[in-house]
């Protein structure tokens, strides 16, 4: 009876995860996580290549998108807010070994993906110290994400809600400053700024062929909002937090996004060959930069440099909690080796934060290789994984409220439920799997195949196939029927 005791006391001792996040954080986290590169730097190439209206457009489709995958991941998280987010719910409510893949697949997305961002950051740093080997900014920074997610979850909210904030305060005065050149009360537009969208061959130069090819650009530049399905597991009240969070995102994409990109379509032509340049190594050329000069703000390179890597930071900030996380659910579920479910006092995996860590360490592959160049395989080997996330969320909110609903259970009970249900998922759903898999079908429409680029751009699905497969032949596992999907009463699981 004594040692029954004594256990039952050690387990109710054990370290657990922290609840600690408040709506503050979530707010930030859901909005903050997508705003990086992608935005800052990239978009200039995607207005290149589709012209203004293909790629305002793209940006819609893929925002609509994204705000009905999180309202999907708002249903489920908001209900059973775990760590491991759509990787629990693929298990539970798909195919278990469909849920293992996606957790590993997730895992690997976000921490190869620090290492692009660790990449991302020597070569922003080459502008201002060019001497500087750039494997010291990339220990530097991959020391300083550690650091701030092995103190405690409050620790990373924190630095991850000021880093967002700068984000989002730089987004707001460049849309301030553009509307103000547009209108003509600031000067520095071209006198004819809707010209910009009919020179050539605007607003749509490339047509539907050019939509798709830089859609998984602006996919990328999403990538990151689904965060909040992680940080649920460690909300302070997930069941009130979650649904607020969600229902601000989508006039945040609409904010930050569209009008972004509608004002660096109207301010510089299409046309313009700077805008073929922008690549994370040379941040003098961002469309921001680009506006913010013509406004007269001659130091403009220098502050965009600046925001740029703090939104490398911020990623790879985000990134190592998503994967650590992960990986730490996994463990904790049986899918990954035990000892990456343990946890400190203060209620951080330890164990999984150094094995993301030593992925992570995959920066330093750039000391022998081209920087630039490494960034790019990376990039591309990560790209993909993030979309096969997206599927996996569409499909898991799908099959839980037609397996909710098939047992007979309220709706109202829900916190937070999805109004476009089944539409909403149906559609994500069908617009991931076009972008997936017609990203780099030009590839196929050469006189010789460019297999290097479809390995490179395609290598994610049959490794997301083969540990789904893997993972069925060994457990014999089977897809989850309707009638034996089971759902936790209280309505939410710590």
């Amino acid at each position: 009876m004594t040692t029954q005791k004594q256990n039952s006391t050690a387990v109710s001792e054990a370290p657990t995860l922290r609840r600690e996040l408040k709506a503050r954080h979530l707010s930030m986290i859901a909005i903050g996580g997508s705003i990086g590169t992608g935005l800052f730097v990239a978009s200039g190439a995607t207005i290149a290549e589709a012209g203004p209206g293909g790629a305002l457009l793209s940006y819609m489709l893929i925002g609509l998108m994204v705000y009905f995958l999180m309202t999907s991941l708002g249903e489920l998280a908001a209900y059973m807010p775990v760590s491991g987010s759509f990787a629990t719910y693929g298990a539970r409510y798909v195919e278990e070994g469909f849920g293992f893949a996606l957790g590993w697949n997730y895992w690997y997305n976000w921490a190869v993906t620090i290492a692009v961002d660790l990449v991302a950051a020597q070569l922003v740093m080459s502008y201002w110290l060019p001497e500087v080997p750039g494997i010291i900014w990339s220990a530097l920074f991959l020391l300083l994400m550690f650091l701030l997610n092995s103190i405690s979850v409050k620790g990373f909210g924190e630095a991850e809600y000021w880093f967002a904030a700068i984000k989002v305060v730089t987004v707001l005065i460049f849309i301030g400053i553009g509307l103000l050149m547009i209108s003509g009360i600031l000067q520095g537009a071209q006198h004819e700024v809707l010209q910009n969208w009919t020179t050539g061959d605007a607003p749509f130069p490339g047509g539907f062929a050019a939509m798709i090819g830089v859609a998984m650009i602006v996919g990328f530049s999403f990538q990151g909002t689904e965060l909040i399905g992680i940080a649920a597991g460690e909300s302070e009240n997930p069941r009130r937090n979650i649904p607020r969070a969600i229902r601000q995102i989508f006039w945040r994409i609409l904010l930050f996004y569209v009008f972004a990109i509608f004002i660096i379509g109207s301010l510089i032509p299409y046309t313009d060959p700077q805008l073929l340049r922008n690549e994370v190594s040379d941040i003098s050329v961002s469309p921001f930069t680009l506006v913010f000069e013509k406004a007269g703000l001659l130091s403009a390179a220098a502050l965009m440099n600046a925001v740029v890597l703090t939104s490398v930071l911020s990623a790879g900030n985000s990134g190592m909690y998503a994967s650590t996380r992960m990986l730490f659910n996994l463990a904790r579920e049986g899918k990954a080796p035990r000892i990456f479910g343990q946890l400190t006092a203060n209620g951080v995996p330890r164990y999984a934060l150094i094995a993301t860590t030593v992925v992570a360490a995959l920066c330093f592959i750039s000391s022998v290789y081209s920087p630039t160049s490494v960034y790019i395989w990376l990039l591309n080997t990560s790209g993909m994984t993030g979309f096969i996330a997206w599927l996996g969320i569409a499909i898991s909110h799908y099959r839980f409220r037609r397996g909710y609903v098939k047992q007979g259970r309220n709706l109202g009970d829900l916190p937070y439920q999805s109004r476009f249900f089944p539409f909403g998922p149906m559609f994500a759903f069908a617009l991931c799997l076009i972008i997936t898999l017609g990203q780099n079908y030009g590839a196929f429409l050469q006189d010789r195949i460019d297999w290097h680029g479809v390995v490179a751009t395609y290598i994610g699905i049959p490794l997301f196939l083969m540990i789904w497969m893997g993972y069925r032949l060994v457990k014999k596992s089977r897809f989850v029927r309707y009638d034996a999907m089971t759902f936790p009463d209280s309505g939410a699981e710590d």
